[in-house]
């Protein structure tokens, strides 16, 4: 559940629903879903294996399965780009997720009769977003410090439940308005003439990394909490497959909401006739919609917001989670002392994001997710499918699956990760710079 409660986060509530509307709708869709099968689960697999096998964070448990010193120095970089990498999407992530705190109070405070405070909330400021950051990113160090089993674990149980019961809910409502079908229609029906944008490619092969926390640690650190007698593979399929799934009823909502708003009068295609993404797709046209709605819209908006804040804070942990087990181990520090002190850390790099937010933002969420992380996991691959010994890799897995030597999974995933998804990784990677450089 903290497993899939770390891949369960904004990446599908604003990431998804920004990507598919920022690239063609149903074929985005199509290619996020086949990029999941071919290149994310197989990924998620070798991070969970190593992780359980080596029992240490990223930083030190890629190093412990080489012999040569030379991958050991290439492990232990890998591990710390890792932690880097998760530190700046942590950074960012606050500061969205901060957004999101400050509309849950915007509109009661507009219901109030406190126009001023409820503009100030809605709107873009640095004092705003400063101050929400700070108060996400307490929420997010307070739950870590209490550790796997009473922090992470017993929030994400309580938190997963209540985010697919409020995104259900809301969608039920959506789908019976005005121009909803409309929507439905640019989400479900694919133009395959843009299936193979290099654009659309390297945003859906990202959206998947990052949507399921991969190439940074994270599913590692929570392979290393898993126990031996766990099935592995199921593990990782059942994580993989709450987490499309949600990415895909966010995208049922969100998508439709935009038409729904649309038929309301609300302006959803920007000066490109192309349909509005980006931080706009959530904090502008479906505030509209909401506003349209009268009483009933104030109150959808307080549900809505609040999901959001409930997917951020699932993810927020264990991105946290990732320089915390490496600070806590490397230098020896009590669980509280790490967690805090990476979480100013953390904090001061939003800080910089926000007062340099037009040069910054674009560019750190681009490295992080479209690039670091697909480079990453494709390390990860390498080390599980050729640096590992396929012994113990059979061993580990055979720990919670009997006879997994004779499944349809080891005839197929070991070669996977050896040579199809570094491969696959790599040849979109090149032809996303070569791409960039022609344009």
């Amino acid at each position: 559940m903290a497993a899939t409660g770390s891949a369960v986060g904004l990446g599908n509530i604003w990431g998804f629903p920004t990507q598919t509307a920022n690239n063609g709708g149903a074929a985005f869709v199509l290619m996020y879903v086949a990029f999941v099968c071919v290149l994310a689960y197989p990924a998620l697999m070798a991070e969970l294996v190593i992780g359980r096998h080596t029992r240490r964070n990223m930083v030190n448990a890629l190093p412990s399965v080489a012999a040569k010193p030379l991958v050991k120095s290439i492990g232990s970089f890998a591990g710390l780009c890792g932690v880097i990498v998760s530190s700046l999407i942590l950074a960012f992530y606050a500061i969205v997720a901060g957004w999101m705190m400050a509309n849950i109070l915007s509109s009661p405070a507009s219901a109030l009769g406190l126009p001023a405070y409820s503009s100030w909330l809605a709107d873009f400021s640095v004092s705003r977003n400063l101050i929400f950051c700070l108060l996400f990113s307490i929420l997010t160090a307070s739950v870590v410090a209490n550790g796997v089993r009473d922090g992470i674990e017993r929030w994400s149980t309580r938190l997963m439940p209540t985010l697919i019961l409020l995104i259900i809910l809301l969608t039920s409502y959506v789908l019976t308005q005005e121009g909803a079908v409309r929507g439905l229609k640019v989400y479900l029906l694919p133009d395959f003439t843009h299936i193979f944008s290099p654009q659309l490619l390297i945003s859906a092969m990202g959206q998947a990394f990052f949507s399921l926390s991969l190439g940074v640690g994270t599913m590692l650190i929570y392979g290393s909490y898993i126990r031996e007698d766990e099935n592995l593979p199921l593990v990782g399929a059942l994580v993989a497959m709450a987490d499309t799934g949600v990415a895909l009823l966010a995208g049922l909502l969100i998508i439709p909401a935009m038409f729904v708003a649309l038929a309301q009068g609300v302006q959803i295609y920007d000066i490109n006739n192309a349909l509005i993404a980006g931080p706009g797709l959530i904090l502008q046209v479906l505030p509209l919609l909401f506003n349209s709605l009268g009483l009933a819209g104030m109150a959808i908006a307080v549900i809505f917001f609040s999901l959001m804040v409930i997917a951020a804070l699932t993810s927020s942990i264990s991105m946290l989670e990732v320089p915390v087990a490496f600070a806590s181990e490397h230098f020896q520090l009590s669980r509280s002392k790490a967690t805090w002190i990476t979480g100013a850390i953390i904090f001061a790099n939003s800080a910089c994001i926000v007062f340099y937010f037009d040069f910054l933002f674009d560019a750190v969420v681009d490295i992080t997710t479209k690039y670091s992380q697909p480079l990453l996991a494709a390390v990860l691959c390498i080390f599980a499918g050729w640096v590992l010994h396929r012994d113990r890799l059979l061993n580990e897995i055979r720990s919670g699956y009997n006879n997994v030597e004779f499944s349809w999974f080891w005839k197929i995933w070991p070669v996977y990760i050896r040579f199809v998804c570094p491969l696959l990784i790599i040849v979109l990677f090149i032809q996303s710079i070569l791409t960039r450089l022609t344009a």
